[in-house]
């Protein structure tokens, strides 16, 4: 791996950290000045104030992002197989590859091959700090695997199978193997309904809000995020 691949990967895992601190609260005005601090390298990226105002996190939440981002890789990008790397550390257990596939193009909103730091804090401020539609409508582009506006029972059971492998064998209860498809059907039933075999933005909307274990099944994915 060549220098600036690790200082990339480093830098994301710190990054990661730092969402963690934020979902969890920890991430005091003290802390953040503090880690404000610590950076040699003051750099700003253009349009902070844009972004702000796009989403759910302060101006001193944005700046310890963007250091925990840009300062360790410089190009101000990661590209998937780095995603995935990143990935792996978190889910040891298990074979993480084909859910960060997945969540990496759902990040890539352009389709470049690449995210840029303002795709993460977009995304990141749906998934953490936005409403239950924003949240639907983030998580059915996600399981929309060839956007092209439905999710077919083929694509939600790809979704469902990755997030079971990423958590690995070790689940408790152990999960018998055929658990994602009966998972599938179910949903996939309950949200199709006009039966054709698709499900539509509203369909998934409808289904997720009038259906409590829908929901509490969508929590894995924002656990695993």
């Amino acid at each position: 791996m060549s220098g600036c691949s690790k200082r990339c990967k480093l830098g994301f895992v710190k990054f990661a950290q730092t969402i963690v601190k934020l979902i969890t609260g920890t991430l005091s005005k003290d802390k953040i000045e503090d880690e404000l601090e610590m950076t040699m390298v003051c750099h700003r990226p253009e349009g902070l104030e844009q972004l702000e105002a796009q989403t759910n996190f302060t101006k001193r939440e944005l700046q310890v992002l963007y250091r925990g981002f840009k300062n360790e890789c410089p190009s101000g990008v990661v590209n998937e197989e780095t995603f995935k790397q990143i990935y792996a550390q978190f889910f040891p257990h298990g074979d993480a590859s084909t859910y960060a596939h997945y969540l990496f193009h759902a990040f890539d909103t352009t389709q470049t091959g690449s995210v840029k730091f303002e795709d993460f804090v977009t995304a990141l401020s749906i998934l953490l700090r936005g409403t239950v539609h924003e949240k639907l409508r983030w998580t059915f582009n996600l399981y929309d695997i060839n956007k092209d506006g439905y999710i077919n029972k083929e694509e939600m059971m790809d979704i469902v199978k990755a997030i079971y492998d990423m958590m690995g064998k070790y689940t408790y209860p152990v999960l018998r193997e055929d658990t994602p498809r009966q998972h599938v059907d179910v949903f996939f039933q309950k949200m199709d309904k006009n039966k054709d075999g698709i499900v539509t933005l509203d369909e998934f909307l409808e289904s997720c809000q009038e259906d409590d274990n829908i929901m509490r099944s969508l929590q894995l994915f924002q656990n695993v995020m």
